[in-house]
């Protein structure tokens, strides 16, 4: 059986080596398209050719991870079809390779592929993602969202404080910080504005050129304002680089730990975090789609074919696969607006298309 095994990984594996490289090529093509009119123009001159090519470059691995379901797919519908328009499967049939001899088989192509999908969503694709912002906003400008930039909150021991950020600048400080304090009454006591700051050690921001506002008690002549200002001004908190990035990088572009980390702070600190909380567990679950695809695609091994009918059922899959993509993104909607559950709302496309492989190939397979 190993050398059964090795002939149907080494045709699947080119199968789906060769539909990954065409998809990556095709979308770094549409990348390269939509960075084109920054180049050279607008006030960007220095955002050069070299600069848009590696830019569409850093965002191949996150491309890479977001397919490689897909291309499992494709790679094995294709790569079974053709077997089995070739009798070759009905030769491994003949030989040993029984149903669910079939099935641990291709379980075990697919693990190796929900493990290379964790890997590429992990810890490949957001320091490549986050260093192709680095380069756009370098030549460009800064990282920016909204008119007012991002919103944080920090609840305390005896206080609460919401801070804005306006904006990510290139060498990775703060652009317009400002920080709003409250007492447990819910009254405004102290506010912060910096016009840039950067990440301190652990615990703290340097807050550059910074003023302070102290609201005092009122009196009937005044209010108790005190001003004062700072060259450099030490403010403790626990907001990291990671939850500002969060704000102002799509959460799909996170990491699972930094997912965690950043919805826990939001739970903590009494704010809705159920975008977050979905990404969470879509990360989670992701991966594990590689082991639905290849259920999925083990029927297509039990079909009679024509000749020349295989292209048909290569073409079943692609729709397969793009409903499956189009489904996860539906139910994540959804599941935001409706506030179900974050894990079942992640699981519930795999669930579904895991329950519609299981009865093909109960229908197609055990019957027979």
């Amino acid at each position: 059986m190993n050398t059964v095994r090795r002939l149907i990984y080494s045709e699947v594996f080119s199968a789906i080596a060769f539909i990954a490289l065409a998809f990556l090529a095709l979308f770094f093509f549409f990348d390269l398209v939509d960075e084109l009119p920054a180049v050279g123009r607008g006030g960007v001159l220095d955002y050069q050719l070299s600069h848009a090519l590696l830019y569409s470059a850093l965002l191949i691995p996150n491309h890479l991870y977001e397919l490689l379901p897909i291309a499992v797919l494709i790679g094995c519908v294709y790569v079974l079809t053709r077997l089995a328009q070739s009798s070759e499967f009905t030769i491994l049939r003949t030989s040993g390779l029984g149903p669910w001899r079939a099935l641990g088989t291709l379980l075990q192509l697919g693990l190796m592929f929900a493990a290379l999908t964790f890997v590429m969503g992990d810890y490949i694709a957001p320091p490549a993602d986050r260093l192709a912002q680095l380069v756009k906003a370098r030549y460009q400008g800064r990282i920016t969202v909204g008119q007012t930039g991002a919103w944080l909150k920090e609840k305390r021991a005896a206080s609460t404080a919401a801070v804005n950020v306006r904006s990510l600048l290139p060498d990775g400080t703060m652009g317009i910080v400002r920080i709003f304090e409250f007492d447990d009454a819910g009254h405004l006591v102290t506010t912060l504005q910096a016009p840039s700051a950067r990440f301190g050690p652990p615990g703290s921001w340097t807050l550059l050129d910074a003023e302070r506002m102290d609201l005092g008690q009122a009196t009937s002549d005044a209010p108790a304002i005190a001003r004062e200002t700072f060259g450099e001004l030490t403010w403790p908190t626990t907001l990291t680089t990671e939850m500002v990035a969060s704000t102002l990088i799509n959460p799909t572009r996170m990491s699972t730990v930094d997912l965690f980390m950043y919805q826990r702070h939001l739970k903590e600190n009494q704010q809705t975090g159920q975008r977050y909380e979905i990404a969470f567990w879509r990360k989670v679950f992701y991966p594990l789609s590689c082991l639905v695809m290849v259920v999925l695609a083990l029927p297509f091994a039990y079909l009679h074919f024509r000749s020349g009918g295989i292209t048909a059922y290569v073409f079943g899959g692609v729709m397969a696969g793009i409903s499956f993509v189009l489904l996860n993104n539906v139910f994540g909607f959804i599941g935001n607006l409706q506030n179900w559950l974050p894990w079942l709302t992640a699981a519930a496309p795999s669930i579904l298309y895991s329950m519609i492989s299981l009865a093909a190939f109960g229908w197609l397979v055990l019957r027979r």
